[in-house]
């Protein structure tokens, strides 16, 4: 059985940083593209950041690019975002996901949001 679990969310001010992590369980990385979503209040879903072993490629969306870096510790299963230069406009709750068929594209499938496999996020508060 697949799990994911994000935690690391918290409270923190105009550009500061924080580090989500994923604990991933029932999977290996080199078989499922795993990426980061994240959901703000009234707003839709939007694909963060993803990664693929086995294609190896990494993708982000353009919101995010330069500030965060998506990483993972393949002997611990665990996936990490590093968030650096959080702004207010970061403020959601980040969850992570992961995919087989996401593995030919990662990008492509986290901008459909179309990952088959879902963990409970953790809430990210960015204050002004």
């Amino acid at each position: 059985e697949v799990q994911l679990q994000a935690s690391g969310g918290g409270l923190v001010q105009t550009g500061g940083s924080l580090r989500l992590s994923c604990a991933a369980s029932g999977i290996t990385f080199g078989d499922y593209a795993i990426g980061w979503f994240r959901q703000a209040p009234g707003k839709e879903r939007e694909g963060v950041s993803c990664f693929s072993k086995q294609r190896g490629t990494i993708y982000y969306a353009d919101s995010v690019k330069g500030r965060f870096t998506i990483s993972s510790d393949d002997a611990k299963n665990m996936v990490y975002l590093q968030m650096n230069g959080l702004k207010p406009e970061d403020t959601a709750v980040y969850s992570c996901a992961a995919s087989t068929l996401a593995n030919y594209d990662c990008g492509a499938y986290l901008q459909r949001g179309r990952y088959d496999h879902w963990g409970q996020g953790t809430q990210v508060t960015v204050s002004s």
